[in-house]
């Protein structure tokens, strides 16, 4: 039986835990060549591990701090290099922030947020579009959050770096739309994370969803069957999107 991602190079940031390292499992069972880029070398180790254990065939392992972005471009390097193309971009990788109210937030604080959650993903748009556009059916899914909409009060900086991240993902979907490309957002809500734990410390997690639960909504997206570009996969209501201007 051919698996549905067969012979396809699937990128994942953020892959040493949590969502990120749930999808970089569903994509290697669904036949994917995993490149799996975290900062942590142990976590990394551990999903090669499993990857093993579920396909026989191990990842590509990238210990890789997002805020490198010379270390992106030479990944994209490496990639063109190795393979000559990308098919999926998986863009995960995120930290929450100080959980503050803006005035109190120092500068420094403010600018690692934007490096990890904003500028990372940039840099991956320019390193990795002409390998995507290289691929048959490039893919690229970026992870977002209800806290763009939101703009609750004291997650300022996290809520303004995922809408900033959400409009990234749309010009570019505009971009690329009279390509085989295909760029679109996917909204988790509220899931069984480390980093969820950090900023909602009271909450029961045993009540959230897992992140492999969430993950086998974001394989669909990485399939070349996939049409859909623009668009924003709502996780907790099981619904694809569109954006609206304000009423």
């Amino acid at each position: 039986m051919t698996l549905p991602l067969a012979n396809r190079i699937a990128l994942i940031t953020g892959a040493s835990r949590g969502i990120g390292h749930a999808t970089a499992r569903a994509l290697a069972r669904a036949g994917a060549h995993v490149v799996a880029v975290a900062r942590t070398q142990g976590g990394l180790e551990e999903l090669d591990d499993e990857i093993r254990k579920d396909t026989g065939n191990g990842a590509t392992l990238v210990p890789l701090s997002m805020t490198d972005s010379d270390g992106i471009a030479r990944l994209g390097a490496a990639l063109h290099e190795r393979h000559g193309k990308l098919d999926i971009l998986v863009g995960n990788a995120a930290v929450p922030g100080p959980s503050s109210p803006l005035g109190h937030i120092d500068l420094k604080p403010w600018n690692d947020v934007v490096a990890v959650n904003l500028s990372a993903n940039f840099q991956l748009i320019r390193c990795m579009e002409p390998l995507l556009k290289a691929s048959d059916a490039g893919r690229a899914v970026f992870l977002t959050s209800g806290a763009a909409h939101k703009a609750q009060a004291y997650l300022g900086p996290y809520a303004v770096t995922k809408a900033a991240l959400e409009t990234l993902a749309r010009v570019w979907a505009h971009e690329t739309e009279c390509t085989p490309l295909r760029v679109n957002l996917f909204s988790p809500g509220p899931i069984r994370t480390r980093m969820r734990a950090t900023v909602f410390p009271g909450e029961d997690p045993m009540t959230l969803e897992t992140p492999e639960q969430a993950a086998e909504f974001i394989v669909p997206m990485c399939l070349p069957s996939w049409t859909e570009t623009g668009k924003i996969y709502e996780y907790k209501t099981r619904t694809l999107k569109s954006f609206q201007a304000p009423a």
